[in-house]
């Protein structure tokens, strides 16, 4: 993908800047922030701008209020952390447009910093509404895009915006387009992608994408069990994602086309129900009350043996219930075996990176991205609204 135009050649001095973030992060009951790393990536562009001596006004959103008000989901405590990791206070607009923000913003003076409310109390905002768009446009001079996680929404602060004012690429975008090509342009080969997690239906089309780009399709976690389902895998109990059947075969068809090796589990970590012990099995011998939750030990030297040979290593997705330490090591040691392997690896989509951070593995990966769908969209070679409107350096 082309370059977009960036930050270092904005004329922000003295002029008030929109920033789109991505500060949608996990609070505590007690509304603390639980988990910084979103706003922690953040800070390059906003130190950057601070030095430029712009008047940076700061656009999020939080959680899934629908369009509504709701207290749960204000961005207020953002505001103050941001305050603490800027070491300057951040100023605090209840409202997302009208006269109060516009007041607000037009008293800003050089290298200070305001945020708005969150963009989705406002209905205009996943509607892209023109005139909401409009709203916010008319606050800032200059607009930054720098919530890659966001830009595969058409919504109106990732594309109504921009193309409304000039408009350029944040640092954390512009190394996420940077860092996530290497995948789509010409990777170096062996390429190997590693993908767990569930939902198939979802992730097919990911799956898919793949094929004839990858040389080996590493599959785990709930994402396999239709795959093995459809080579009349015994599963014991586990739940299996039905109605995939015909999707999952023609799967098989294009892969064996494409030439792109599809490596499935051969054996799996089995919870007896009722009990908390959990057993390794061979697939197609799993006990008739037995669920799986993990990939078993000879599944994991397989996907290691695997990976040893990479160059370029793509991951999404735990290979079993990584929540629960009883079946993390499955993706803990796959991913730690991978840190010894030369190459390019990233990890993107979801919650990968709480995962590769929670269970130790974050070293093994030279790029973690902070994109969920757009991350995952981006590898599949889609257009992301919020970038195709950016212009190309």
């Amino acid at each position: 993908m082309a370059e977009k135009r960036g930050i270092a050649s904005a004329p922000v001095h003295g002029r008030r800047v929109l920033v789109r973030v991505d500060f949608n992060v996990p609070q505590d009951a007690d509304g603390r922030i639980a988990d910084d790393r979103r706003m922690q990536e953040a800070l390059p562009t906003l130190n950057h701008l601070r030095a430029a001596g712009a008047r940076t006004i700061l656009l999020s959103h939080l959680g899934r209020p629908e369009g509504h008000r709701d207290p749960r989901f204000s961005l207020r405590p953002v505001a103050h952390h941001l305050s603490v990791l800027l070491g300057q206070p951040v100023s605090f607009a209840e409202d997302i447009v009208g006269a109060r923000p516009l007041e607000l913003a037009t008293r800003l003076e050089n290298g200070q910093f305001l945020m708005l409310e969150n963009l989705r109390f406002h209905p205009g905002e996943e509607a892209n509404d023109p005139a909401f768009a409009a709203q916010l446009a008319s606050l800032g001079q200059v607009f930054v895009e720098d919530a890659f996680g966001t830009v595969h929404r058409a919504h109106a602060s990732t594309v109504g915006v921009p193309k409304r004012l000039p408009s350029f690429a944040g640092l954390l975008v512009e190394r996420e387009v940077r860092e996530l090509s290497k995948l789509v342009e010409a990777p170096a080969r062996p390429y190997m992608v590693v993908v767990g997690g569930a939902k198939v239906a979802d992730k097919l089309p990911l799956l898919t994408s793949f094929l004839g780009r990858a040389d080996s399709l590493l599959v785990g976690g709930a994402l396999a069990f239709p795959f093995l389902h459809a080579q009349n895998a015994g599963l014991g109990a586990t739940k299996v994602e039905g109605g995939l059947k015909e999707a999952v075969d023609l799967f098989f068809q294009q892969a064996k086309s494409a030439g792109t090796e599809v490596v499935l589990p051969s054996d799996l970590l089995i919870e007896r129900p009722g009990t908390s012990e959990a057993t390794a099995h061979a697939v197609g011998h799993i006990p008739p009350g037995g669920v799986a939750k993990d990939i078993g030990p000879e599944t994991r030297a397989r996907f290691a043996e695997v990976l040893a040979r990479s160059r370029t290593v793509f991951w999404n997705g735990p290979l079993g219930l990584a929540e629960d330490p009883r079946f993390a090591n499955g993706t803990r040691e796959v991913l730690a075996r991978l840190a010894e392997v030369p190459g390019y690896h990233v990890a993107a989509g979801g919650d990968s990176a709480r995962v590769a951070h929670d269970l130790g593995v974050a070293g093994s990966f030279q790029f973690i991205s902070t994109g969920g769908g757009a991350a995952l969209e981006f590898v599949q070679g889609l257009e992301l609204p919020g970038l195709a409107v950016l212009p190309d350096a």
